[in-house]
Formats: C-alpha cells, sequence, structure tokens
C-alpha cells in the first residue's frame, strides 16, 4: 500500500512512539502531537494516515495501538475531517483476534499486525514440528484465522459488514476512569471506573 505511487493513495507515517525516559507525560504529549500531525497531513493531502510504533526501541515505547487510533479517529472526527484519511495501524500489539475487533471497532480502516508477521515467519522457518509449510502459508493461515475470529465477533453483534462496525465503539470499558474514557474513548461505557492515563 505504502509503495503505490498514486494520489488517492498518499500518505504519513506518525510515528506512535514516546520517550521511555518522559513516562506518562510522554504518552499525553505524544498523542496530543499525533492528533495535530494527523491534521496537518490530512490538510496536506495525505488520505492514508499510517500509526506505526516500529520505531520502539530501549529508548522509545509504543503508544497503546488502541489508544492512538481512538485518539486519532476522535479528534478527526471532532474537526470534520475523518472522512479525509484512513487510518492505518502498523503495530507489534495486534495478536488476538479481539485486538483486531477493538482496533476496527475503534476507527482503525487497516490493521498490519507487524509483530504477529515475524513471529509467524520465524515459527515457519525453524519449523519444530517438521510440517513443512513455508513462510508465506504459515502467515496466510494466520491472515485466514484472524479474519474468521473477526467475522465470529461481528457476527454475534449482529453486524454483517466491517463497514457497518468500524468506528462503531461497541465495548464497554473495564478498569479505566470516567476522565480517561471520556478523553480517549468517547461514549464507551465504564460502569466500574479505574485508573487514569497518567498511570498507564
Amino acid at each position: 500500500l505504502l509503495e503505490l505511487d498514486e494520489p488517492a493513495f498518499a500518505h504519513t507515517v506518525l510515528d506512535a512512539t514516546f520517550p521511555v525516559a518522559e513516562g506518562p507525560a510522554g504518552l499525553e504529549a505524544r498523542l496530543a502531537e499525533l492528533e495535530a500531525e494527523a491534521v496537518a497531513a490530512v490538510d496536506a493531502g495525505r488520505g492514508v494516515l499510517v500509526i506505526s510504533d516500529a520505531a520502539v526501541n530501549e529508548q522509545r515505547a509504543p503508544v497503546p495501538a488502541l489508544l492512538a487510533v481512538s485518539m486519532l479517529h476522535t479528534h478527526l472526527t471532532r474537526v470534520g475531517k475523518r472522512l479525509q484519511g484512513a487510518i492505518v495501524v502498523d503495530t507489534g500489539d495486534a495478536r488476538e483476534d479481539h485486538h483486531f475487533a477493538c482496533l476496527v471497532g475503534y476507527g482503525a480502516s487497516l490493521v498490519y499486525p507487524r509483530l504477529t508477521h515475524e513471529s509467524v515467519a520465524a515459527l515457519a522457518a525453524e519449523d519444530p514440528r517438521g510440517t513443512g509449510i513455508g513462510i508465506a502459508e504459515a502467515q496466510s493461515n494466520a491472515r485466514q484465522a484472524i479474519e474468521k475470529g473477526l467475522r465470529k465477533i461481528m457476527s454475534k453483534m449482529g453486524i454483517s459488514t466491517v463497514k457497518s462496525y468500524r468506528g462503531a465503539q461497541i465495548f464497554e470499558a473495564v478498569g479505566l476512569s470516567d476522565e480517561f474514557v471520556e478523553a480517549a474513548f468517547p461514549g464507551t461505557p465504564t460502569r466500574i471506573g479505574g485508573i487514569s492515563l497518567e498511570y498507564c
């Protein structure tokens, strides 16, 4: 997608990492910067916004993918620019079908599970059980399993298309404070309460 030389797929990669040394304050600051960068990218005609935590290392911690997606989706909606940009997530966070369901449910158009693909490739290369399954086939199998799980989740909610599910926010938060949910996941019920952003 990122290699396409088409104006309709012009993209911007938004670095979803922050300095470890800055702690929670660094996370909050980076989220605010991501919102501003996303608006600037859309205004510049970039129709694909790629949230990526690929720059994570010992000095830079990842912004949780779900938090970044929801904050960008919410902010772009508030400023009337959500329909001008697709949110693509390049993350190591997404491993299970529930993770994908949450990311899509809070606004992601596409999810690239980088760490999952790398892990499956490494396992296929080692082939400890002697299955003979190659890397490409193993990654295809993993993708099909995730897609099947996502379809099952959607069907249980009575939703038949991804378009209807994307951004629907049909979830309930557990262990997050009202203030945190209102800022990051507005409209999501949170009956128990819990931690705020500063403790993430």
